[in-house]
């Protein structure tokens, strides 16, 4: 008989450390999902990858991407947030709002308008990701 124990506890002995590894994985691959999914839901992942605006032209910037935060006024005006020196922007010439990752944009009685898709502005308008804004001589795309 104590042979019979013996051999018992040689074969089960081994598959209850197997059987409490594989609890112990599963239970890290459970928090490690709850923790990613709690990461995404709690906002900060939309505002860290929001629209931002990508310069077209003029040639010698294009490729420079404006991250807008909050209210950012653009202009020619030294007290614009963005302030380009372009000869058809007026001194305070739009006004770009970031609401929480939604971008909007308002022109703010400009003397050559503001466009959105060749469409002028008239009112606080949505943008969405592959708009084309022109402002003066300067185009911008809203990318991600």
């Amino acid at each position: 008989m104590v042979f019979a124990s013996t051999n018992y506890a040689a074969i089960v002995r081994p598959l209850q450390l197997l059987v409490l590894a594989v609890a112990g994985i599963f239970l890290l691959r459970v928090l490690r999902v709850a923790a990613v999914s709690a990461r995404a839901t709690d906002g900060s992942e939309k505002k860290g990858r929001g629209l931002a605006l990508e310069i077209i032209e003029p040639l010698d910037r294009a490729g420079e991407r404006i991250e807008i935060e909050g209210t950012m006024v653009l202009g020619r005006a030294p007290d614009c947030q963005l302030r380009i020196a372009d000869n058809y922007l007026s001194s305070h010439h739009a006004r770009f709002q970031n609401d929480g990752g939604d971008l909007t944009i308002e022109d703010l009685g400009s003397t050559n308008g503001t466009y959105v898709n060749q469409e002028g502005v008239e009112e606080r308008i949505h943008l969405e990701r592959g708009d084309i804004v022109q402002v003066g001589g300067i185009l911008f795309e809203v990318i991600r």
